[in-house]
């Protein structure tokens, strides 16, 4: 059984990833990617900083099937748009995140999509299926859904801590994701 995973450099730019991270196979990660420590980012996930940058903080979880790409600068928005994805992250399988900012234990629902310029503050949660349309914000520990997404109301503590327990889950699948493939591959390759 192969890796098959993708690491690649493109315009002078090389993925930096943290050794205590987890890359599932099936990811391709090309380009001016940071990853943070005890990070996971699962199968068949693309992340391509081919135009700017995608940060991805520690102990941040990428789920199966997502796309992270950022945007150009342009004369309207000189800096362009980097993905800046910080620490203790929730992101849910099959979301398309662009262009935006997620702060630190922010979470974004499966295949969900969050579009260039949008800013999600720490403990922000977008719902499952929704769209974050441009230049949105969602505010610290704020609920927003539907398509496109709008406020539905603020987040108890108990659904933060809620989050935070998911996040430590991901952090332990992703080192037990991780020594498992390492066993199979050395048996493999022996």
């Amino acid at each position: 059984m192969a890796n098959d995973i993708t690491i690649a450099a493109i315009n002078g730019k090389t993925p930096r990833i943290h050794p205590s991270a987890f890359i599932a196979p099936g990811c391709r990660i090309i380009g001016d990617v940071e990853i943070g420590a005890e990070a996971s980012i699962w199968y068949n996930c693309v992340l391509r900083a081919d135009v700017n940058r995608i940060v991805i903080g520690a102990r941040t979880n990428i789920q199966d099937g997502t796309v992270i790409h950022c945007d150009s600068p342009d004369p309207r928005h000189p800096e362009g748009f980097p993905t800046l994805i910080g620490d203790d992250v929730l992101v849910g399988h099959m979301a398309m995140i662009h262009g935006c900012v997620v702060h630190d234990r922010g979470f974004v629902g499966l295949s969900s999509t969050v579009m260039n310029g949008c800013v999600i503050e720490s403990d922000g949660m977008l719902a499952a299926g929704a769209l974050l349309t441009p230049g949105k914000k969602i505010g610290r520990a704020q609920l927003w859904g539907g398509r496109p997404a709008a406020y539905m109301r603020d987040l108890t503590e108990a659904a933060l801590a809620e989050m935070q327990l998911g996040v430590a889950h991901y952090v332990r699948n992703g080192q037990a994701h991780k020594a498992a493939l390492a066993h199979t591959l050395g048996q493999t390759e022996a």
